[in-house]
């Protein structure tokens, strides 16, 4: 690939991205017309996340397909994966709790082998996503937590992988506009205190943890003693993880067998 256009890179320079060079040959790439490259680059210079402009994120190597308005996997998410991979083995029974575009479930199921994969969000547009990202992995299902999920999956639950809303309330206001202007709310309210929907997570768990099985949550440093607490307090063994690399902080919770 040639070196990028240069107006497509000032214009990316004047909006603010960093990386505007690294921008404009992907959307370059993504565009089959002038017209079409004019449009992805609008958008992007209007504030919108590049990944969703592009139709994919990269997370752990793959591409996963994300629409507008849906949360764009993180890097620091790599931590929760590797938690889970950690804990877990082939065949495992792996649910992916507010699964987003399902990047977190499939990327454990890829490092695993063979595995029982189930996933679930409550933004329909996420839903979507999930079900083209996990065709042929696992079974996706729209609903709040844990209520959209088979009754026959109670107790049978090796590795539930979550990565629910854990900004409070008050701090959205303090996200970067590609965030709090583009993704779901509800991918990022965490309530007053960020914990509304741990607490949540942490009460439901042990009817679907099998014995033995792992609770993995991310949290952020800040929040990680509430979040493991409240882990602790549903009867799991719990313990916080950290990658400085990747500004990763998650709560490993083991209900012991």
């Amino acid at each position: 690939m040639g070196a990028p256009d240069p107006v497509v890179v000032a214009r990316l320079r004047a909006a603010g991205c960093v990386f505007a060079e690294d921008e404009a040959e992907l959307l370059l790439a993504a565009a089959p017309t002038a017209a079409a490259l004019d449009g992805l680059v609008a958008r992007r210079v209007a504030g919108e996340p590049l990944e969703q402009v592009l139709g994919w994120a990269e997370f752990c190597g793959r591409r996963f397909a994300v629409e507008p308005g849906v949360f764009v996997p993180r890097r620091r998410t790599e931590l929760l994966v590797r938690s889970a991979v950690r804990a877990g083995g082939p065949g495992a029974v792996v649910l992916d709790l507010c699964c987003g575009v399902g990047a977190v479930g499939a990327a454990v199921a890829a490092a695993l082998g063979r595995v029982e994969l189930h996933a679930a969000d409550v933004d329909p547009a996420a839903v979507r996503c999930a079900r083209r990202n996990l065709v042929g992995l696992g079974a996706v299902y729209e609903g709040d937590l844990f209520a959209p999920l088979p009754a026959g999956l109670a107790g049978r639950v090796e590795l539930l992988v979550v990565n629910a809303p854990y900004v409070p309330t008050d701090a959205i206001a303090l996200m970067p506009p590609e965030a709090r202007d583009h993704e779901a709310r509800a991918a990022l309210d965490g309530g007053s205190d960020g914990l509304a929907v741990h607490r949540r997570v942490a009460a439901g768990a042990r009817r679907w943890l099998a014995p033995g099985g792992s609770l993995l949550i991310e949290t952020s440093r800040r929040q990680a003693a509430g979040t493991q607490a409240l882990v602790a307090a549903a009867g799991l063994t719990a313990r916080v993880v950290t990658d400085d690399d990747l500004d990763g902080t998650a709560v490993v919770g083991r209900l012991d067998a």
